[in-house]
């Protein structure tokens, strides 16, 4: 008797439905969009090859070891933009400008470059971007750029730099990480050079690795050689040499090398009768890798007591522990391993690899960009470690970096590399801004561009009477001599030589060797102090 019979809806009732129901659908699909995201890439990168590719100053999807690292470089970068688009209340806006990292993001077991180098070089970047962020002057994004784990994605990379480079507002003015020594990464820095954008490569070694922009932070292979070369001449042996080289026609980083081996130390050590190669790991020649045996008995049968490894690190420990299979081989005295390189990779200090040294008597002599005993104080330290180290050491508590991760010396380097542009940038702002507080552009302070940049990279920080505006970098104190000289190689670069395992351990210590900094065309022995 109290039941209402249903009122038909008119056409007001049917419109506000029809709007509920296009509301909730819209509502839905935004959810629906939200959740999946814009794909494992985001929205700046698009996969190719199961990678991730281009630019972003976002997190995105890398190896998942990469993530905490990645997440706080996007932190960091968002802050950056905050600052200078809506700074908090009372605070001034602050201008800021982009260098790029470009390198692989994801590793394989062909890759030049592996996880533990990546992380490393991240952590060591980002500990500059923040220190560079915690002074005065334009702030620092540093925009993530991965070009495939075997760096052969690099064109729609270069030409996305490119594009961020020709912003006037938030340009791109640099751009560094570059790691490894192959025909790709000629290509890329010859396009990066042509497009008129400074790049440094903070672990490139190659000698011939060289581009008109290119600047390297690392001393190169012959470098190294001439330092190895005064261990050597105060520390001969018998002198019974033998030459081990990665036979990878694709290596542009092994082939230099074997070439400046063979350049500094063929007439003294005969390489042409004691020689043999092997098939390194990393790359895509075809065949089983890190076959030593031939090299081990021939060593043997020489007995030869210098063997020089022209090849990457990462296939070292295999050679050692081949070497240990064989024992001592009756030589009578000790085995010296000579390799150069950025730092000692920790593959070849762990217990496994140091047993592996002392059952074939054998001894790491490696030239390098970097000296562990640094880190505990010893050997005279570069000024600017410290700072670097307080930075690092709090990402070390926060991320998983492995084990003795500044031994490999690629914390250190992507630092420095990153600081190289970041005090160019400086340099540049604070001149074209003199005159005060009053802004010189119409919108504020002027912006250094990729050009300005370049322009004060190459004005010559070295001189006879000293060293004007040199980089103050965790790897030492050193500079460039100008357009074009030394191909943009560092000058005045600290080389030290690290015995491992370090002598005294079970023999007698020797007095330590001067200390080897690259020199200006390779003859003149003396740097600014």
């Amino acid at each position: 008797m109290f039941r209402r019979h249903p009122r038909e809806w008119g056409p007001i009732e049917w419109a506000a439905a029809s709007t509920v129901a296009l509301v909730a659908a819209v509502v839905a699909a935004l959810l629906t969009l939200g959740a999946r995201g814009p794909g494992r890439c985001g929205d700046d990168l698009r996969e190719i090859g199961g990678d991730c590719v281009g630019v972003t100053e976002h997190a995105f999807d890398a190896d998942p070891r990469l993530a905490g690292l990645i997440e706080a470089v996007a932190e960091e970068n968002a802050k950056v933009r905050r600052d200078a688009e809506s700074p908090a209340e009372n605070s001034a806006r602050i201008p800021y400008v982009r260098i790029a990292l470009m390198m692989p993001y994801t590793s394989d077991e062909s890759s030049a470059m592996t996880i533990d180098m990546i992380r490393r070089g991240l952590a060591g970047a980002l500990s500059a971007q923040q220190e560079a962020n915690s002074g005065s002057g334009p702030h620092y994004q540093l925009l993530l750029a991965p070009d495939g784990r075997n760096l052969d994605h690099w064109r729609p990379v270069v030409t996305r730099l490119a594009e961020l480079a020709e912003d006037e507002r938030t340009p791109l003015v640099g751009v560094t990480g570059i790691p490894s020594s192959t025909p790709d990464t000629r290509r890329a820095i010859t396009a990066l050079s042509e497009h008129g954008i400074p790049t440094v490569g903070p672990v490139i070694t190659a000698a011939d690795m060289n581009a008109a922009h290119f600047f390297k932070t690392s001393p190169n292979n012959d470098q190294f050689a001439r330092a190895l070369k005064q261990y050597l001449d105060e520390r001969p042996e018998r002198g019974r040499g033998f030459l081990v080289w990665d036979n990878r026609s694709e290596d542009v980083y092994s082939r230099n090398l074997r070439r400046v081996f063979e350049k500094h130390f063929d007439k003294t050590y005969d390489f042409k009768g004691h020689n043999s190669n092997f098939t390194g790991s990393s790359g895509r020649d075809k065949g089983i890798p890190r076959r030593f045996t031939d090299a081990v008995q021939k060593i043997c049968t020489a007995r030869s007591d210098t063997v020089f490894f022209a090849g990457r690190d990462q296939d070292l420990p295999a050679f050692v522990k081949r070497l240990a299979q064989e024992g001592d081989c009756g030589r009578g005295s000790r085995l010296r391993l000579l390799k150069v390189g950025i730092g000692l990779e920790p593959t070849l200090t762990t217990p496994e690899t140091t047993r592996w040294l002392k059952e074939a008597r054998a001894t790491i002599i490696d030239a390098s960009s970097v000296d562990p005993a640094w880190w505990e104080g010893r050997n005279d330290p570069p000024r600017a470690l410290g700072r670097f180290l307080d930075r690092f050491n709090k990402l070390k508590a926060r991320h998983e970096l492995g084990n003795k991760p500044l031994n490999d010396g690629y914390a250190v380097m992507y630092h420095d590399a990153f600081t190289l542009l970041a005090d160019a940038v400086d340099r540049t702002y604070s001149e074209v801004n003199e005159g005060g507080d009053k802004p010189q552009g119409k919108d504020g302070p002027l912006i250094p561009s990729k050009n300005d940049v370049y322009n004060t990279l190459i004005m010559p920080s070295i001189s006879a009477n000293g060293c004007s505006n040199c980089l103050r970098g965790a790897g030492g104190s050193y500079g460039f001599e100008g357009p074009g000289a030394n191909d943009q190689w560092a000058v005045c670069k600290p080389v030290p030589v690290v015995e491992y395992p370090a002598t005294g351990s079970g023999r007698p210590a020797r007095e330590p060797l001067p200390l080897y900094r690259t020199f200006r065309g390779g003859d003149d022995n003396t740097c600014p102090d």
